[in-house]
């Protein structure tokens, strides 16, 4: 296998360590290619258990388009090296080696990434997780490299419990990382295993995907597509290609859409009343019965400043749900409204964690989940 130059960074919370890690061979600029004498994991392996809508048209590089997908095994030896194409060079991951946080930056094209040199001897947890949503590149995820003389063992079996969530740039972890809410955009400040919903499914210890897009509304976008056209997608951009929603069927669906709707809503001609709001939203959410008829729904909404004091779009949301409630005899279907952070930005950690807090208690009470 030939790999380019590397860059591992180990993860915190409370900031950013850069560790310039060693490589285990590079492409000079001379284009001189090193091989590696060691053992290649090839993405098709039984022993590596996925997680999210991924594209297995090429099983041995399947396609990675939405925040929260996943890749999990075991494996033995001292070195760890991942195998990613980026479309753009603009995505980031979270690489978890017995629970560490490693952060990979994707260059353009294909590389394989030195993600960890001179572990302790012995079997490993590995856990390769997307960090941003559709708003960036696709990846082809095209493996793993180990050392020589070492293997890749069945991970824990993946949760019973199933957990998807749809909505828009606070679901996907926009901006969680930016504590000086100055560089949102930067999608190094992204990171949906932080993100309100990520956490929730862990605190339920469910399975977890993630259906989400920064910008994206149930009847207005910053761009083209709405959640109800882009909702059944494989490919996000992709009107074509559609998801088989039979291949996994969650047990609790979370839905965080409004924000951006209430933002833009003013650009319609008309502008849509309350009714219709709320008749859009319940449109929305009957799609979503209609692919999952035993699911719990909960419909929630915030905490940006669609639900500070004032405005009317929890009532929309409530009134929806209610509508489900009495009109289609649906007592399945759940609202939530998550208080205004009243802070600049998108929501930081610490305010996603008070999020998946309220949203965790309420889905056990809901639910009776001990």
């Amino acid at each position: 296998m030939f790999i380019r130059k590397t860059i591992g960074y180990t993860f915190s919370l409370l900031g950013f360590l850069v560790l310039f890690s060693s490589t285990v061979s590079c492409q000079t600029n001379t284009n001189k290619q090193v091989v590696i004498h060691g053992v290649n994991v090839s993405p098709d392996n039984s022993l590596l258990q996925y997680s999210g809508r991924i594209n297995f048209s090429n099983p041995k590089a399947p396609i990675f388009y939405w925040a929260g997908t996943a890749v999990r095994t075991k494996f033995s030896g001292t070195f760890l090296g991942v195998s990613l194409y980026d479309d753009r060079g603009d995505n980031y991951y979270n690489i978890l080696i017995d629970g560490k946080h490693y952060v990979l930056k994707c260059g353009k094209g294909d590389s394989l990434y030195t993600v960890a040199t001179h572990l302790k001897k012995g079997i490993h947890t590995l856990e390769v997780i997307r960090r941003t949503d559709p708003s960036s590149s696709f990846n082809q995820f095209k493996g793993l490299a180990l050392d020589q003389g070492a293997s890749v063992s069945l991970p824990a079996p993946a949760p019973k419990l199933k957990f998807e969530i749809y909505g828009n740039s606070i679901t996907s972890g926009h901006g969680i990382l930016d504590e000086s809410r100055n560089n949102n955009g930067d999608f190094s400040t992204w990171d949906n295993y932080n993100a309100y919903g990520a956490v929730t499914a862990r605190n339920l210890n469910a399975d977890y995907h993630c259906t989400s897009k920064s910008g994206i509304g149930f009847i207005i976008s910053w761009f083209p597509t709405i959640m109800p056209e882009m909702y059944n997608r494989l490919d996000p951009w992709d009107p074509k290609s559609t998801w088989d929603f039979s291949k996994w069927v969650p047990d609790i669906v979370v839905i965080n859409l409004g924000q951006n709707d209430c933002w833009l809503i003013k650009k319609l001609s008309p502008v849509p009343g309350p009714e219709e709001i709320v008749n859009r939203y319940v449109d929305f959410v009957n799609l979503i019965r209609a692919k999952y008829p035993k699911a719990a729904i909960f419909c929630v909404l915030g905490n940006m400043d669609a639900t500070q004091e004032g405005s009317p779009w929890p009532g929309y949301i409530q009134k929806a749900v209610k509508k489900l409630n009495v009109e289609k005899n649906d007592h399945n279907i759940y609202s939530l409204i998550f208080p205004y952070k009243n802070t600049p930005g998108h929501p930081t950690v610490s305010e996603h964690k008070m999020m998946a807090d309220k949203l965790t208690a309420f889905i056990k009470k809901t639910l009776n989940l001990k």
